[in-house]
């Protein structure tokens, strides 16, 4: 059982100190363990998202894993004077997760992204990881949660990828993590569609210098609204580093 008091506290989301493969082990025990168990995998914009949404912050911090996915979360924890081991990539603990799933034979059913993208990503990773066992897929543009949720009961999968993105994903998969049967069920943002290969991860060479979200943002200008939650996540950060000086 995960003690989350023992989590690292950044900007009132608590993280757990954890390598990637430590966070992979702590997955697969709680495949073992009795009831669903989530993972999460906030980046600094999910955070910032959490200090508003009271809902969003409960359904992080109550997940049995909660991995820092971006630079920013570890500089944040660094700079308040508790830092963190590494990153952790969503994208990264899914691959090797899926590797291990591989090994024991056990199985997956993938949630979101546009329709067939679920479909072609599971007939990527059959190739790649043989014996991941696909046990499903439907696209995240549905609007009734119980026959989706009932799909997914019915597949028998040990663990479900729900790609439907912050904070629906997370709020999803504390709604329904225990009606759907399955033992782990991971909050993976836009996973589903790197994994069909419609999206492009950014190159080794962007993510080893922590510039993934840079390299996104180019391809992607659209997206600047949402980056600018990083600025400001580390202004916020830096309030709280004061506060906490001016209390000691």
């Amino acid at each position: 059982m995960q003690d989350n008091s023992a989590r690292i506290d950044v900007l009132g989301i608590g993280f757990d100190s954890l390598t990637m493969q430590e966070a992979v082990d702590r997955a697969l025990a709680l495949l073992d363990e009795p009831g669903a168990h989530r993972v999460v995998t906030p980046n600094p914009e999910i955070v910032e998202v959490c200090r508003e949404n009271l809902a969003a912050r409960h359904a992080v911090k109550s997940a049995g894993l909660v991995l820092p996915d971006g630079i920013g979360v570890i500089k944040g924890a660094a700079m308040l004077g508790t830092p963190l081991k590494e990153k952790v990539p969503g994208i990264e603990f899914a691959a090797q997760l899926m590797g291990k799933m591989a090994e024991s034979g056990r199985s997956l059913y993938l949630l979101g992204s546009k329709p067939g993208v679920a479909r072609t990503a599971g007939n990527r990773l059959s190739a790649q990881y043989p014996g991941l066992r696909i046990a499903g897929t439907h696209d995240g543009y549905f609007q009734d949660d119980a026959p989706v949720v009932e799909e997914i009961r019915q597949s028998g999968a040990d663990v479900v990828f729900v790609c439907l993105g912050a904070p629906k994903q997370e709020l999803w998969m504390a709604k329904h993590g225990e009606a759907t049967g399955a033992k782990l069920l991971c909050g993976l943002g836009g996973s589903l569609d790197v994994f069909a290969g419609t999206v492009e991860r950014a190159p080794k060479f962007w993510r080893e210098h922590n510039l993934e979200w840079f390299y996104r943002l180019c391809k992607e200008p659209r997206r600047a609204g949402r980056m600018m939650k990083l600025p400001l996540f580390l202004v916020h950060v830096q309030q709280e580093k004061r506060r906490k000086c001016r209390e000691n």
